[in-house]
């Protein structure tokens, strides 16, 4: 079985529209797909699905000992998968304690079924941080906005931290280090992961290289959703240079989706777009996603676990990042064609197209907005500096 985690750093990107149509690709592979809802503070990969009026879910497992996680496990209507499906409505299920956390790690271990995908939370909570490192696969779904890239940066590095966090012994230098910044007030968020890790190096060697160990096991990917142009890979670009730089962290770059109408008009109709309209250019998006995770390393190694194991680094990843950016290319032409097509044909109208401009232009003004809001902050800064 291989674990596959998805999460974001910020909600809204996607996030479960890429687990859901994932985990039907996948099964139109021939792979049997097991899809855990872990969005426990707002779950709704059943919606995404179609899959209504299911009776039990995660939330019943947490509140019974005794129901077993095979016992929460629903067929659908889709080949080769089945859905544990969340439970949001239970008062406090997002908050879940660590000994129910550790029994929901250990029985996911334990399914039988090719492919376990977990759609998780948004944002950096700790139970968040665990799921999406219960392997070294995890998916980040992000898009182009600053804000939403900015988040996926702090998830990878809370993502870190939390390696960190698990590797260090209480009796240990780097454990006493780290405790002391923060009692000196210092920011752990604002220190520079690089210079961080060498200053553990210099002080506890051996627990830097069980934290190296736990490093290399981290192998994130990332899907840019939500993208209007090709030029919004540089956004892509830019967060695997940060990441590279300033959390010794390399990220794969798995596909580029366009934003698309017909994405919300699938989930109206409640079906996973993959099904809705295959041929749609998201579709084809997600297929190609599809396509290398069934390629992609089957080793199931937690960066948490201690285990070691090597990692291939450099020429694969400026590959995937080459690759994802003539494939954002090749979708722009022909979303460009399909959408003359359209407008000759007299399928879209002149309103469609006065629509279809307008969500562009509100694009453009929140981007507009988000520019303004950092470079104020960035003046305050320099003023605080000042």
């Amino acid at each position: 079985m291989q674990i596959i985690a998805i999460a974001s750093g910020k909600g809204g990107v996607g996030k479960s529209m890429l687990s859901s149509n994932l985990a039907v690709a996948l099964g139109q592979n021939g792979k049997r797909v097991i899809a855990v809802d872990m969005d426990l503070g707002g779950s709704n990969l059943h919606l995404t699905l179609g899959a209504m009026g299911l009776p039990k879910g995660v939330g019943t497992y947490f509140d019974n000992p005794l129901t077993r996680l095979e016992d929460i496990i629903y067929p659908t209507d889709y080949k080769n998968l089945s859905i544990i499906p969340g439970e949001s409505e239970l008062p406090g299920i997002a908050n879940v304690p660590p000994a129910p956390k550790q029994r929901l790690l250990h029985d996911l271990r334990r399914l039988d079924c090719d492919y376990l995908l977990l759609d998780l939370g948004a944002g950096t909570h700790y139970n968040t941080m665990d799921f999406f490192l219960l392997s070294g696969n995890g998916i980040l779904v992000t898009n182009p906005t600053l804000t939403a890239t900015l988040n996926a940066y702090l998830f990878l590095k809370n993502s870190v931290f939390r390696i960190m966090g698990s590797k260090f012994r209480k009796d240990s230098m780097a454990y006493s280090y780290l405790k002391q910044l923060k009692k000196d007030g210092v920011s752990l968020q604002k220190i520079y992961l690089t210079k961080l890790l060498y200053q553990i190096k210099e002080i506890d060697p051996h627990s830097y290289e069980k934290v190296e160990q736990g490093m290399r096991l981290l192998r994130p990917k990332i899907v840019l959703n939500m993208v209007n142009d090709p030029k919004d890979m540089q956004r892509a670009n830019k967060l695997r240079s940060s990441c590279c730089q300033y959390l010794s962290v390399d990220i794969e770059h798995l596909g580029v989706i366009y934003y698309d109408e017909v994405q919300s008009r699938a989930l109206n109709a409640r079906l996973p777009v993959v099904a809705y309209k295959p041929q749609a250019i998201i579709s084809q998006a997600v297929y190609r996603i599809a396509d290398r995770i069934l390629e992609m390393d089957s080793r199931n190694v937690s960066p948490l676990s201690g285990e070691d194991a090597e990692t291939e680094y450099g020429g694969l990843f400026n590959h995937s990042y080459e690759m994802a950016g003539k494939e954002a290319d090749d979708d722009y032409q022909l979303r460009r064609s399909q959408l003359q097509e359209s407008l000759h044909s007299g399928m879209l109208s002149e309103g469609d197209m006065i629509e279809t401009i307008k969500s562009q232009q509100f694009d453009v003004q929140q981007l507009k907005l988000e520019n303004q809001f950092l470079k104020k902050k960035i003046l305050d800064m320099a003023k605080k500096e000042k």
